[in-house]
């Protein structure tokens, strides 16, 4: 759910129409002056993580469509939720959003953010109505247990990189007319750790992780479409040489219930009436997300006529209330008549007058439409 209902583009001090890059710019410049760690404002925690929000929506193509669509209840039916930062770093944050440090490089020592992880469930309609919770197995890399993710083999020692003297980067300067340039890049030798491992660890290899397939618990709020996704910030693979772990994406997929069709919130779904049961009336059992119900239909119903069941349709996503059930009525005409019956149908109809079809109520196709309203 948003934090802030405050406009993302005001927050950011930029146009509507700007561009990727002016995104970016506006939220560097906005975050180094309001982190906690370098501002004294009262307030920059809160206006740091307003601004971090806005970013995460309008640099991404899919979230900012939506927001500039349907603003911030938009979001919040399209499952949008906030990443929640420690605010411990600020090169964290940078390296998160960038791939990079607050100062354009890498980070020093070779620490690096893990990466994400993709995971596919599916569920059924019912359970994406009520809500569930769902065991996804996933197979993702873990801090080594035997160097406790550093690397190097118990009871050995690493050394210096000579060559960056430990800090993982090498500098060049070149002159020219215009001045110096220094170029930044890492050590080649240490491969930007800053040191030399000569025993690597025998169980990672000196990778500092190892696999591991665990099966997760996810919690699928009710209401949930098809398509969407949940993420669990941290349940990714493990970081590198200390790295904060990645997050873990989960696509929700529904399967297509035959009795039901969804349209947003509201559930559409049909019951087949006899003629008998059409001219006659009758009552019927009619199948609902929270279990079947017993439905009177008045003699005379009508092909087409739709009966609305108010609340008993999906729920809000991350709001309140539901939608409704619609049933739409359908009239079976038989197919196959012995003697005995065509007789008796030729009889009624011989019986019968502009009366006994007259119809008050709306055509068929204005009950079809009424049922989509």
């Amino acid at each position: 759910m948003a934090t802030s209902d405050h406009d993302y583009y005001e927050l950011l001090g930029i146009a509507r129409d700007a561009d990727e890059q002016e995104v970016k710019r506006a939220f560097r410049g906005l975050a180094r002056k309001l982190h906690p760690d370098v501002s004294e404002e009262a307030d920059a925690e809160v206006r740091f993580r307003e601004i971090t929000e806005a970013y995460e929506v309008l640099s991404n193509a899919e979230t900012r469509q939506l927001y500039d669509r349907y603003g911030h209840a938009g979001l919040r039916s399209g499952g949008f939720t906030p990443r929640h930062f420690d605010l411990g770093d600020v090169g964290d944050l940078f390296s998160a959003f960038f791939g990079e440090d607050l100062f354009g490089a890498g980070r020093r020592g070779g620490a690096a953010r893990g990466g994400d992880v993709a995971a596919e469930i599916e569920i059924e309609l019912a359970d994406a109505a009520r809500g569930t919770t769902a065991s996804v197995p996933v197979e993702v890399a873990v801090q080594c247990a035997t160097c406790g993710g550093d690397g190097v083999q118990p009871g050995t020692s690493v050394s210096t990189c000579q060559r960056c003297s430990g800090t993982g980067r090498l500098q060049q300067v070149a002159r020219s007319i215009f001045g110096e340039f220094i170029r930044t890049s890492s050590c080649p030798q240490c491969g930007g750790t800053g040191r030399l491992v000569e025993h690597p660890c025998e169980t990672c290899a000196g990778a500092g992780r190892t696999l591991d397939e665990r099966a997760l618990e996810v919690e699928i709020p009710e209401g949930i479409h098809d398509g969407q996704r949940i993420r669990l910030s941290g349940e990714g693979h493990a970081g590198a040489l200390g790295g904060r772990s990645g997050d873990l994406y989960v696509l929700v997929r529904v399967r297509a219930d035959e009795r039901f069709v969804r349209e947003g919130n509201d559930i559409f779904s049909q019951v087949d009436l006899t003629i008998v049961q059409a001219t006659l009336g009758a009552s019927v059992t009619v199948p609902t997300l929270d279990g079947d119900v017993e439905l009177s239909f008045d003699p005379g119903v009508q092909p087409g006529a739709v009966r609305v069941l108010r609340g008993r349709g999906m729920p809000l996503l991350q709001g309140f209330g539901r939608g409704d059930h619609r049933v739409l009525v359908n009239v079976t005409v038989p197919r196959r008549l012995n003697d005995e019956q065509r007789r008796l149908l030729e009889e009624f109809e011989r019986l019968s007058d502009a009366e006994t079809y007259q119809d008050a109520d709306e055509g068929f196709i204005s009950k079809l439409r009424s049922a989509f309203r």
